[in-house]
Formats: structure tokens, sequence, C-alpha cells
């Protein structure tokens, strides 16, 4: 088997980190892998299948004879590095925002547009994490009968903020425990014991860039331009995995029976859906693994040919790591 000469861009962070964990649990065909990172993290040593590894800065000439570059570090960085690690003839598999709606780089999620990827000119973007999970929850129901629009409203964890935002929700969580008070730095009010409906500043229309991702990106992802998509995201105080509820509109009615089979033989999906029994997709059993739950299936009361579904996915692994992992793996099939 061919081995990769790989590195990741952003390695110290929440996502980077994760990125390393799954290369080592998938056996990715890993020669040599390159930990890079800003001018303060170099040098760090971390440990990765029983080798140190020293955490190098990131320059346009770390990324020379390299074959993948996992990026997990945020747009300006990848906008930045771009050009040298194509230049070097890298393919840049980036988890940024930066280049997801560009009209000459891919966006891909493995499940649904894995041909997409062979179409790349040296980049091929990761998508947004809610985009992810709600879209391997849905997309067998696509298959079936093209979606026509979807309203959804996401439950976004502390994690998705970065590794600061569990960080915060603890000190809150103690601070308010012993009576004291605690300045937020992470987000933009107390997340202890509330929600917060805003992540992202406004777009368009009253809705934020967080929100506006699910259309933009869906639209490009399924291959359904005229795809329309109502969201409100919300973070909660939950430490890890994001939930969403999703009414799916599809051109002819899907059955709920017929949802059920559909979800149930779904790459990446899981069907839990027992109301009586008290069995659903909650974000503590969706944690630390890749798979998207899915339940809470029922008929739309507002339109005939609408389903509701309910569903929840590790934003940090399948959300983000995972996926750009897995479109790695595409790279070397």
């Amino acid at each position: 088997m061919k081995k990769y000469k790989v590195a990741i861009l952003g390695a110290t962070g929440a996502v980077g980190r994760e990125m390393m964990k799954i290369l080592a649990e998938r056996s990715f065909p890993v020669e040599e892998l390159h930990l890079l990172a800003s001018e303060r993290s170099a040098g760090q040593k971390i440990q990765w299948q029983g080798q140190e590894l020293t955490v190098e800065p990131a320059c346009d000439e770390a990324f020379r004879g390299l074959d993948i570059v996992l990026g997990a570090a945020e747009n300006d960085i990848a906008k930045r590095f771009a050009p040298a690690i194509v230049k070097a003839g890298a393919v840049f598999v980036d988890n940024s925002s930066a280049f997801r709606l560009d009209p000459d780089v891919p966006l891909v999620i493995p499940e649904i547009n894995p041909e997409d990827a062979k179409k790349h000119k040296g980049i091929i973007a990761n998508p947004n994490c809610t985009t992810i999970v709600s879209l391997v929850a849905i997309n067998a129901l696509n298959q079936d009968s093209p979606i026509e629009s979807i309203v959804a409203s996401s439950y976004q964890a502390t994690s998705g903020a970065g590794a600061g935002g569990p960080i915060e929700l603890m000190n809150e969580v103690e601070a308010l425990r012993e009576g004291k008070s605690y300045e937020p730095k992470v987000f933009q009010y107390q997340i202890a014991y509330n929600v917060i409906p805003q992540i992202g500043g406004e777009a368009f229309e009253g809705y934020t860039s967080e929100e506006m991702k699910m259309q933009n990106e869906g639209r490009k992802i399924m291959h359904l331009p005229e795809l329309k998509v109502s969201c409100t995201c919300v973070r909660v105080p939950v430490v890890r995995s994001h939930s969403v509820s999703i009414v799916v509109r599809t051109k002819e009615k899907i059955s709920v029976e017929r949802a059920r089979e559909l979800i149930a033989a779904a790459p990446g999906c899981r069907l839990v859906d027992d109301l009586k029994n008290k069995k659903y997709p909650m974000p503590l059993d969706t944690s630390d693994q890749d798979t998207v739950f899915v339940g809470r299936i029922r008929d739309d009361l507002t339109s005939d040919n609408g389903l509701n579904i309910w569903c929840c996915g590790d934003q940090v692994r399948k959300g983000a790591a995972t996926n750009a992992v897995q479109i790695a793996q595409l790279l070397t099939e």
C-alpha cells in the first residue's frame, strides 16, 4: 500500500488533535506526519503512534514534499497558506469556511458526494459541522425524493466554539455554586443554565452566518441549487455533540415507515427511534464517535410532504476531524 506524507495545519487545536487521533484509529497510510502550528506553539512535543513528534512552525517551505495537508486552522490561516500548499503539489483538505462556496473547490461529505472530491484543483473544503450532521441524517430521504425545503433549529454544544467553550461552561457552573461572579470570555453571555440564540454575526435579513451555511452549503453538497432552508442556531450548555431538529419537505410524500427504512440503511446513520421506550438520539450517546443518530421521525403536521426528524452527532469528530480524514481517504483510493 502506498504511504503518504501528511501534515496537519493547526495541529495543536481541538480539531487538529482529533485529526491525529482519527488518522491512527483509521490506520491511515501515513509515511510521515508533520504537525504545523504558530511560532508560539512550535517546539511542543506530542506523542502519536509511539513516536514523539515536534510541532513545526507553519511557513510556505513546510509544505514541500507533502501529499496531503489537513487544515484545522482559522480562515485567515487557510487563505494565507493555501497557495503554498497547492504550489507544493499537496492536496489541502480544509476545515475552515474560507473556500466552501468557491465554485472551483469541491465541498464534500463522503457519505453523500464522494465523486466531487475527484474534481479538486488542489483544495477540497470540509463543510460546517451542523451542515454535516444534518445532511448525513437526511440524505437518504433526498435519494428517495428530492428535498425542496428544510426548516431547522440547531442545539449546538459549547465545544463547537473551541476548547475554551466547555471550560467556560464548567467555570461558570462552579462560580455559581460558590456564589461568585464569572465574566464570559468565549460566549457573549453566561452559557451555564442558559441558551444563546445567536451563533455568528448577521449575514442575511436577520439570519446569522452560521444559519445561512446549511442552505448555501447544502445546495452545493446535495446538488440542489433551489433548496430553501430556514434555520435558527442556538448555543446550549452541552459539552459535546450538536443536535438538530429538522422539518424536511420533499417533492413526493415519504411515509414515516419508509423514512425509517431509508435512514436505518443509510451510511453514517443509526436509527434510534422508539418513543414508547424512550429511545431517541441524545448528545451524551453520540459523543466521541462518528455515527449520526436519527430519531423522532414523524409526519409534519403543517405540510403534506413533510417529515419531522431529530438528529445528534459529534461535531468535533464527524462534524470536523473525521469528515476531513474521510476525504483524505478518498484521495488514496
